[in-house]
């Protein structure tokens, strides 16, 4: 599982390291391919086969509902596989760096089967946003047993 958070730069070409914990998942559990597209402000990167998985969930939404489709288009068609180099990088894509707002710093945060790719002031922007709002997450927390 993806845990944690490491804050990386991003080079002028869209290059990015991937964390060691994350690079060390990926190669026991995973293959070298991530496939990263946008969703809530970030990217959100997924092992190969975890993406299959949401594929799959995704091709079962019924295409007549104008939100299945309009989801679809957003989150589906900017998916872009982004394998890892040698030296443990990805290369970005423009339209994703964009999107995410990615220009120099950069926050990876674990989310468990998947990780997110954040610009470092947003992700602060939606920590403190979360730590706010804290209270209004009783039910989500009482869900878990927490």
């Amino acid at each position: 599982m993806f845990r944690g958070r490491f804050e990386h730069t991003i080079d002028s070409k869209g290059r990015i390291s991937i964390p060691a914990k994350y690079r060390e998942i990926l190669g026991e559990k995973h293959d070298d391919r991530l496939i990263i597209t946008n969703f809530d402000r970030c990217l959100v990167a997924y092992p190969y086969e975890e993406w299959r998985n949401v594929e799959e969930k995704i091709g079962s939404l019924s295409m007549v509902k104008k939100e299945a489709k309009a989801f679809q288009r957003f989150f589906v068609s900017a998916a872009a596989e982004c394998p890892i180099d040698k030296l443990g990088r990805i290369l970005i894509p423009p339209t994703l760096r964009t999107y995410a707002r990615l220009e120099k710093d950069v926050v990876f945060a674990g989310m468990l089967k998947k990780f997110e790719i954040w610009s470092k002031e947003r992700f602060l922007e939606e920590i403190q946003s979360a730590e706010e709002n804290f209270e209004s997450m009783g039910e989500t927390l009482a869900a878990l047993g927490l």
